[in-house]
């Protein structure tokens, strides 16, 4: 058999498999359910919501291709998104319209002070908060319509902190994004930076979602003669201030917060050689997982070329697992339902749907991945590096 048969017979028996798992459901009446979506479409943060909605759209693509039966009626899902311009008190409004106008039981929300605003509603209103945010307080608040995607920020910690003190030194300046999200990694990291025998020499949040021009920002925490700039918030605003701090004279390294991903940094840096002593989590694209790599290469073809980044990857798994626990519940509009077989859900996805082998949901409702990577930059280039090894290492 030739190498073209052999894929295309490979990628057949994929597509049959999740449709097997679906439900085909193609004698059945169509009917169509929403899955909203409220994050920023505009503003500083808009390409990083659009990656959220890139993976949302992609994975509603290949349910609907595959088809799906809840039941006994066959479903078309449909992304139904709302910008809220990074603002919580938008983000509660646009849930609370999803819910009433478009009948959606499931909304994503990719920024944690709008998921905090939703949960304060969201159990009366009966809707299922899919948080895309590694704040680890959206899922332990005891919200029982909440399930959190990406792994809590807070398993960076011990690594990124030994990395950069150890290579660099002790002193460290925080210039992170002022939202909610920066503030609670601020609020963890400088006691942990602290603990470990640094000390904070400069302390200034800024603006990453509104402003273009971070220089003063920057000369402000430089001005105290830092070894290491903890930053961090959208990726191009992150690039400008790892640009900015540069040109301005700073040698040391920088600890990136995980919203921030290191490829999409590097194309405003103008290559990574600028970001030479940064750490921070490993883009999808260099991960060598088989499914990781299929899901590239997948994306890469409908999207011109253009790599995929964790935001599209998770979301996408966070909507087909939305879909079979939709289905194993056998109700698309009974979030409570629809949460209890979310843990199943996951376990029950193909390989091909599941590019960063997510293995489940945790009692606290958080997605589980075996080993979060992270990437170090030196000479120029990003290079794979397991949290264990780097905490482990004298």
């Amino acid at each position: 058999m030739t190498k073209q048969r052999l894929r295309a017979r490979t990628g057949g028996l994929a597509i049959a498999a999740a449709a097997a798992l679906l439900g085909s459901g193609a004698a059945m009446a169509q009917q169509v359910v929403h899955i909203g979506f409220s994050g920023p479409l505009s503003g500083g943060a808009a390409k990083y919501g659009q990656e959220v909605l890139d993976g949302m759209r992609m994975a509603a693509d290949d349910v609907n291709q595959a088809g799906i039966d809840v039941a006994g009626k066959k479903i078309k899902l449909e992304i139904v998104p709302l910008d809220d311009k990074y603002n919580p008190s938008e983000t509660a409004i646009n849930a609370r319209r999803l819910a009433q106008e478009q009948q959606a039981a499931v909304v994503l929300v990719p920024h944690s002070g709008g998921g905090f605003a939703v949960q304060t509603s969201n159990e009366q209103q009966k809707l299922l908060l899919l948080s895309y945010t590694s704040v680890p307080q959206i899922s332990e608040r005891g919200n029982r319509l909440t399930v959190r995607i990406p792994p809590a920020f807070t398993s960076y910690l011990d690594a990124f902190i030994k990395y950069e003190m150890k290579t660099y030194g002790k002193k460290a300046a925080l210039a992170a994004t002022d939202t909610d999200y920066g503030k609670v990694w601020v609020a963890a990291f400088k006691p942990a930076w602290e603990a470990a025998g640094g000390t904070i020499v400069a302390d200034n949040a800024m603006s990453y979602n509104r402003a273009t021009d971070f220089y003063s920002g920057v000369s402000r925490v430089l001005a105290a003669k830092p070894d290491v700039m903890f930053i961090g918030g959208p990726s191009e605003p992150t690039g400008l201030v790892a640009q900015q701090a540069r040109e301005l004279g700073f040698k040391g390294g920088f600890i990136v917060m995980d919203q921030a991903k290191l490829d999409e940094v590097a194309k405003v840096t103008n290559g990574y050689a600028p970001l030479n002593g940064a750490i921070g989590v490993l883009p999808l694209a260099n991960e060598t997982t088989p499914n990781a790599k299929s899901f590239v290469e997948r994306f890469r073809k409908t999207h011109g070329g253009r790599d995929p980044s964790q935001e599209v990857s998770l979301n996408y798994t966070a909507v087909y697992a939305t879909a079979l626990a939709m289905k194993l519940a056998g109700t698309t509009s009974d979030a409570s339902a629809i949460r209890n077989q979310f843990d199943k859900a996951v376990k029950a996805l193909p390989p091909q749907n599941n590019p960063q082998s997510v293995t489940g949901v945790d009692d606290r409702g958080g997605f589980v991945i075996g080993n979060p990577l992270a990437a170090v930059i030196q000479g120029g280039q990003l290079k794979e590096a397991s949290l264990t090894s780097l905490t482990a290492a004298k």
